[in-house]
This record gives C-alpha cells, sequence and structure tokens, in this order.
C-alpha cells in the first residue's frame, strides 16, 4: 500500500463532498503563527508525517492563539514521531465536539473483502474501549460486489444507538466514505474521530488513508498524494529505495521488486520465493554474513527490471559482494534474471571473478541461465545446491577475498 499524508487525504475527501476542517500547511514557526491567525487562532497542530496515533506520540497539540500556535510548533518541527522527521505541520480550525465517532474501511486480506470497523467512542483510545465495551463497536465484512448500501449504512449506525438528525448524517457520511474508499482503490480510509459538531454535523478531525501501490497507474490525480514504496516502511524510503520504487514502477505489469536498506553490511542480498526470502536471510547471518539490504523479486521481471535491482544494490557504499537466491521457479525465467545480473556488474564496472558473487537459481531456462553467467564469470549454482548452502557459500567466498 502507499500511504498519504492527513492533508492530502483531507483533500481528497473535501473534493469528494466530506466534510473536513480548515486546514493550511506550514513549514515553519513564523507560517504556524500565520495560519493560525487566519484560522481564527484556536487551532490544531498535528506532525504531518506518514503514521496513525499521532495523538499517542505527543504529535498533536492544540493552541488558542497565533503566539501559543508558534510555541508549540517550535516543539514539534525538527523532531521525529516514530522515526519519522516532523518538516511539516497541519494547522487546523479547532472543532467543538459534543461526541466523537469512529469509522474505518479496509482491505481484509483474511477475509478477502472490505471491512467496515464503527464505533460510538472515537478518540485515541478507541482500541481500549472497544475492547472494554464491545458493544460499541461494530465490524461488518462486506460484499465487494454489493459494496456498501445506503440501507447498510444507516442498519450499522442504528445497531450502535444513533437516531435521528445524527444517524442521518453518520449514515450519509459513511455512505460517501465508501465511495471514496472504493473509487481510488484504498486499503485503508480511517476517520478518527469522526467528530460530532453541537449543532448535529459529522466531520473527519483525524483522517488516515492508504491506496494500493499496484493502482495508482488508474488513478493519476493521486500521483503527488501517494507515497509509493511505503507499504513496508517504518521510517522514510532512502535515495536507494526511492530508486528501486521507481525501477518498479516504470514497469508495473510484470514481476515484484522490493528492497530495504540496512544500516551497515557489505553483501548485496537479492533473493525470490516469499518465506524462503526470510528464511535465507536468517541463514546468512547465522554464518556469519551481513546484509546490506533486505531483497525480494519473482514473478518473472524483466530482464531490465533486474538489472535496475541489481544496480541498485551494488551502488550502496560498503557492499562487497553480491548473493542472489531463489528457490526453485516455474513463474520466473532464470535466463532473463541472469541476463539482468551480468548487465548490472558490467554497468558498474565490477568484474566477478574478484568480486564476490553467488548466484543460486533453478528453472524455467535455468540451462541457459547457467550458461550466461558462467560466461561472465559469475558462480552458479542450481538445484544441485540449497538456498542455505548458497548463502554459506556466500560467506564462504566473502571471508576467501577479504580475511576475517
Amino acid at each position: 500500500m502507499g500511504r498519504m499524508l492527513e492533508n492530502h487525504t483531507k483533500t481528497l475527501l473535501y473534493e469528494n463532498g466530506l466534510a473536513v476542517p480548515q486546514f493550511k500547511v506550514a513549514a515553519s514557526v513564523d507560517e504556524v503563527r500565520q495560519a493560525a491567525d487566519e484560522l481564527g487562532g484556536k487551532v490544531v497542530l498535528k506532525a504531518l508525517v506518514p503514521v496513525g496515533k499521532k495523538g499517542k506520540a505527543g504529535a498533536v497539540k492544540f493552541a488558542d492563539g497565533a503566539e501559543e500556535a508558534g510555541e508549540a510548533a517550535a516543539g514539534l518541527l525538527g523532531t521525529t514521531v516514530r522515526f519519522f522527521p516532523v518538516e511539516k505541520i497541519l494547522v487546523e480550525q479547532k472543532l467543538e465536539i459534543e461526541q466523537e465517532l469512529f469509522v474505518s474501511i479496509t482491505l481484509d486480506k483474511m477475509r478477502r473483502c472490505p471491512v467496515v470497523l464503527a464505533s460510538t467512542a472515537g478518540g485515541m483510545d478507541v482500541e481500549e474501549i472497544a475492547a472494554q465495551y464491545p458493544e460499541k463497536m461494530r465490524v461488518i465484512p462486506l460484499d465487494p460486489f454489493e459494496g456498501l448500501p445506503e440501507y447498510k449504512c444507516r442498519e450499522i449506525w442504528t445497531e450502535l444507538g444513533l437516531s435521528g438528525g445524527l444517524l442521518r448524517e453518520a449514515a450519509s457520511y459513511l455512505y460517501r466514505l465508501y465511495q471514496v474508499f472504493a473509487r481510488y482503490e484504498a486499503t485503508v480510509l480511517e476517520i478518527n474521530p469522526l467528530a460530532v459538531t453541537p449543532e448535529g454535523k459529522v466531520v473527519a478531525a483525524g483522517a488516515l488513508m492508504a491506496v494500493d501501490d499496484a493502482a495508482v497507474f488508474r488513478h493519476p490525480e493521486l500521483k503527488d498524494y501517494v507515497q509509493l514504496g511505503s507499504e513496508r516502511a517504518w521510517r522514510p524510503l532512502t535515495e536507494l529505495e526511492k530508486e528501486v520504487v521507481a525501477v518498479n514502477e516504470a514497469d508495473p505489469y510484470r514481476g515484484t521488486a522490493r528492497y530495504t536498506e540496512m544500516e551497515d553490511g557489505d553483501i548485496g542480498f537479492m533473493c525470490g520465493g516469499g518465506g524462503g526470502s526470510l528464511m535465507v536471510f536468517d541463514t546468512l547471518l547465522s554464518y556469519g554474513g551481513r546484509p546490506a539490504n533486505y531483497t525480494e523479486f519473482g514473478g518473472n521481471p524483466p530482464e531490465r527490471k533486474v538489472f535496475g535491482l541489481v544496480k541498485t544494490i551494488l551502488s550502496k557504499p560498503g557492499v562487497k559482494g553480491l548473493l542472489v537466491d531463489a528457490n526453485i521457479t516455474n513463474n520466473t525465467q532464470v535466463d532473463l534474471v541472469a541476463q539482468g545480473i551480468v548487465r548490472a556488474l558490467k554497468e558498474k564496472g565490477i568484474d566477478p571473478r574478484k568480486f564476490p558473487v553467488v548466484v543460486r537459481l533453478a528453472g524455467v531456462n535455468d540451462a541457459e541461465g547457467r550458461r550466461i553467467l558462467a560466461e561472465a564469470g559469475v558462480e552458479y549454482y542450481g538445484e544441485e545446491m540449497s538456498m542455505s548452502q548458497a548463502a554459506r557459500r556466500m560467506v564462504e567466498k566473502m571471508r576467501e577475498a577479504y580475511g576475517g
């Protein structure tokens, strides 16, 4: 999934007719003061980072005027929230709130369908309250073909005790929220809290959204909103990680390429096979190897995608060897992977007869892959060697080349 910042989520909601507080984005204390003045003085300040539960992380502040807002901003800017640096602040009009509701629509991988979570107990402690008072929460799996019709929205909130005008407001909001979720192929769209004002209106006081990376090409309007490749990120993407995202998105229809950079390490690590890649990574560590990254590939990537991925892996400073390891595949052409590896080595000016490289691939066209790699001087193994043995061989080659 690709995460979106809260200002982008709320812009999208507003453009689709859903109520959100007035807001501005500020990058300095002076800009925060100016924004607070323009929004009427009483404001909420939020660190603009792609994580949820900012309130519990101390990244949400309240201010009753421009000067107070500036002081709060000075305490936020330059800090980190769950490893993300705070470089901008979302300054919002402070709402008068009589009640806090909660609603979330997620794509549930286990159920293989969208699921609605709704509660009359929104806010920072929604999980704890829902666990203590299950009658305050509803979990509703949806038929993806039926979606979320209006009558079901009314049923959900009625079962939770809403009635009258508030029932109509909350049901209408939930109905339109699902339209946004479906239209933009979101994986999660959460409003917490869904604030109820003294006038009985509902407004998205807090919003979190992520969309399917693979679907973004169908939504060019999201190009500047979605942070591609952020589904596994616990921190901002590095420049090399961004390069691999670009490599993957340049050819989105064939194969996958994922790259996570590690601190230190000297072995470029590239593995296929899903759970097998985790096993090989751990095996490499157990033999004393130091991976410089964690990389998965598969799904029959074209030669150019393999080339871009391997080139990026080898571009990290301090990388002194390369392990390409995969299980026996029936949907990935070994010869194409071999061509990409060899082209990347040549592009980087690396001689595999001196630079430790171990490749273990088996499957479709592996005889041709063996020939390509052997001619380039790359040490190649097929099904005669296990993935774990290849990891051990990689560590041996590193020791042969560099000692220690």
